[in-house]
């Protein structure tokens, strides 16, 4: 065997993609990213951003270059889910799917479909269509793990403004948690963290008692949680 030749093996070898759950949030409701496949299989069928991975590139970097090409979304937050390897997953071949979910404030981006899909748009968590392939567990997944982290990391911070209103926020865990929450208990649980910073300036031009603008103070929470601080919901 020659020296090219060491390392090549005859054994069937699956593809690897990677599919990401975009959450966002707007109209006090939780919403999702979805593309329309442009393409067989399941072409009209709507799916989460992704694609194969290149032979030189990781899983993050695949997942990044992926949801840039299909919808124009780069820079956001983002952490791996789970694999899902199903054999009959996908009916082109045995293909292994690497998932991720990532958290973006729907007034920084302006979304554009791209690559193979034709149409990308946000879907409230209440009015989601059938999904291609197997993204209907892997969204199952996603919502299970957002609610979770959701109540001992401030990662749902991620999903606002820069400024934003206390009941904005309860309204943001409420959509995430599919729950009621308490509104005076919320509040004080929220300002006991003493991770809000006050702006000063109030919410204009409304019928009712105006709310007060806030920012999270990332800084402050650095510190903290290197000394263990604990963030609970």
């Amino acid at each position: 065997m020659g020296q090219e030749n060491r390392y090549c093996y005859k054994y069937p070898r699956p593809a690897v993609t990677t599919d990401s759950v975009i959450f966002g949030f707007g109209e006090g409701e939780l919403k999702v990213l979805l593309i329309e496949r442009g393409i067989e299989p399941f072409k009209g069928r709507w799916a989460f951003p992704g694609g194969f991975m290149e032979m030189d590139e990781d899983a993050d970097t695949c997942a990044r270059r992926e949801l840039k090409e299909e919808t124009g979304l780069e820079e956001v937050y983002m952490e791996q889910l789970y694999t899902f390897s199903a054999v009959d997953r996908d009916p082109r071949s045995r293909v292994v799917s690497i998932a991720y979910y990532a958290l973006v404030k729907l007034s920084d981006y302006v979304l554009k479909a791209g690559d193979d899909a034709s149409k990308a748009k946000w879907f409230p968590l209440s009015e989601i269509p059938i999904l291609a392939f197997d993204h209907q567990k892997i969204l199952q997944m996603a919502v299970k793990r957002l609610k979770g982290k959701i109540r001992y990391q401030p990662i749902g911070f991620e999903l606002l403004p820069e400024k934003f209103t206390i009941p904005d926020l309860q309204r943001l865990y409420e959509s995430a948690l599919q729950t009621v929450l308490d509104r005076r208990n919320f509040r004080k649980k929220i300002l006991k963290t003493g991770l809000l910073i006050d702006t000063g300036e109030w919410v204009a031009d409304v019928p009712h008692k105006r709310a007060k603008y806030y920012r999270f103070d990332k800084a402050k929470y650095r510190v903290l949680s290197e000394k263990g601080f604990y963030f609970e919901i």
